[in-house]
């Protein structure tokens, strides 16, 4: 028992020595692989020989010397983000064999770090002032598998420059401002590549030959007028948004059999091949554009389809006849006057359904009974018939805002718990008011000033809502007392008889 307590004593006791002495002001210790210091003005002194992860994010390090890390063989991550450095001696970090992450984000560098370690694995100097990407700080890094150079000045992209990085996996270069891609890079395990937020208006019919492994490209916010050609048929999830591209042509895109996400919002989209076929196309983005007809017949497997701020004026059957999984189908902000009876009679999983700020002048015909939410606020509705919504049984959340109704039918919604109405010309009627009090007896949610209307500016008009109020009650005390006499009676004569 001795002995064990002297061993205690012993590890409390290094603990202490090295919490108190070892780590430096301003820094916390874990133990001593990991350390993290604030307002600090230069790199720690040494710590210990068995720190592995040192966190000098967001302190004050104008500039880093080789002697800074000197004495930490044993680093394998270095985190050095938002610190102002502007110089990084060469050789710095190119003793540290084990050091596999280095961050060196939000800084003022102007060149990339040069003598990097050949065994780095991860590398962010995102949002820096890197202006190109120079082949000798590049070269030797024959392990680097994440190079993160987003929001810099890069204008110039060399095929030749990326190639030794051999087993690059994802590489990142939004927020530049390159303008073109001509020659094709050799990264045979890349398969993640973004490079939205440039000025890239062409890409080499060559550019994706040697990328075959690529899942995710992303070339948002581009000046693009079309889908590159000869895309990798490996792509899964592919990024066109807010560029110029004005249609989708099977020729573009027929090898695309992997592909799950296509994005290509906020283009000048006039057409989609009626023939586009992308069997595993699960979501489609292509909200807007100009688009004047519903895109039909991508894929059955679909699940999401976002159509909104076109130009759509109709929608048929024919163009979702063969989307049986579609779940979320927005429509919302076109011209839609025209939505055929039963057209979503095959959407047999549908659960979302918005069709605000349209044209529509009555609920369309034959909604799948699946369906969680309806959004028709903004349209021309001036009549509802209950036996519209009735097949709505799962129906949570129903939006009749802006629509011209006055009345409302009884709401046979048995999981209905949120009901949009405001923005309607309502004539609080006792039937409406009837119709209102069966909503919040079950607990429906809807605005307390529906058919409640605030005190008008003339008082007579105040005094006539109130009249009318006390009318709807009286009618139906007196209906209720009607009743009550009949069944009264009824009872005297069965008794008599007997």
């Amino acid at each position: 028992m001795m002995i064990f307590c002297l061993f205690l004593w012993v590890i409390l006791y290094s603990q202490y020595t090295y919490c108190s002495h070892a780590c430096p002001k301003n820094c916390i210790c874990e133990q001593e692989t990991s350390v993290q210091c604030f307002r600090v003005q230069s790199v720690p002194p040494v710590i210990s020989n068995n720190v592995k992860k040192i966190h000098l994010g967001y302190n004050h390090l104008k500039e880093l010397r080789v002697r800074d890390f000197s004495g930490l063989p044993g680093l394998e991550e270095v985190v050095l983000s938002s610190c102002g450095i502007e110089q990084i001696d060469a050789n710095t970090f190119r003793s540290h064999v084990l050091l596999k992450t280095l961050d060196l984000q939000k800084n003022k560098l102007r060149q990339l770090p040069r003598g990097l370690p050949s065994g780095l694995e991860i590398l962010h100097l995102g949002h820096n002032r890197i202006h190109s990407l120079q082949e000798s700080a590049l070269e030797g890094l024959k392990k680097l598998r994440v190079l993160n150079l987003q929001n810099n000045q890069i204008s110039t992209l060399r095929a030749n420059t990326l190639t030794l990085l051999q087993k690059l996996e994802c590489l990142y270069l939004d927020g530049n401002k390159i303008e073109s891609i001509h020659s094709a890079p050799r990264l045979p395990f890349l398969n993640w590549l973004s490079m939205g937020s440039n000025r890239i208006s062409s890409i080499s019919s060559t550019f994706f030959s040697s990328l075959q492994l690529l899942k995710t490209l992303d070339l948002s916010s581009n000046r693009l007028a079309k889908v590159p050609h000869d895309l990798p048929q490996s792509l899964v999830h592919l990024n066109l948004d807010r560029n110029q591209i004005r249609s989708l042509r099977t020729r573009d895109m027929s090898q695309l059999h992997n592909l799950i996400t296509l994005s290509v919002s906020s283009n000048r989209l006039v057409s989609v091949d009626g023939g586009l076929r992308l069997p595993n196309l699960s979501v489609c983005e292509l909200a807007g554009n100009q688009l004047q007809i519903l895109p039909g017949r991508l894929t059955s497997k679909l699940e999401k389809l976002d159509c909104r701020q076109n130009n759509i004026q109709e929608i048929t059957f024919q163009q979702l006849a063969g989307m049986k999984l579609l779940k979320h189908l927005f429509l919302e902000n076109n011209s839609i006057q025209n939505f055929e009876a039963s057209a979503l009679r095959n959407c047999i999983q549908l659960t979302n359904l918005a069709l605000e700020q349209n044209l529509l002048s009555a609920i369309p015909h034959g909604l799948p009974e699946t369906l969680v939410r309806l959004d028709l606020k903004g349209n021309n509705i001036d009549t509802i018939h209950e036996h519209e919504l009735k097949p709505l049984r799962r129906l949570q959340v129903l939006n009749l805002r802006s629509n011209k109704l006055s009345t409302l039918p009884a709401l046979n919604l048995p999981k209905l718990k949120l009901l949009y109405l405001d923005g309607n010309p309502w004539q609080c009627s006792c039937e409406l008011l009837k119709v209102k009090k069966a909503l919040v007896a079950k607990d429906v949610e809807i605005r307390p000033d529906f058919c409640t209307e605030p005190v008008h500016e003339s008082l007579d008009e105040w005094r006539a809502y109130v009249l009318a109020q006390d009318i709807c009650e009286k009618q139906t005390r007196d209906l209720l007392l009607e009743s009550q006499t009949e069944h009264t009676d009824n009872d005297e004569y069965d008794d008599y008889d007997l």
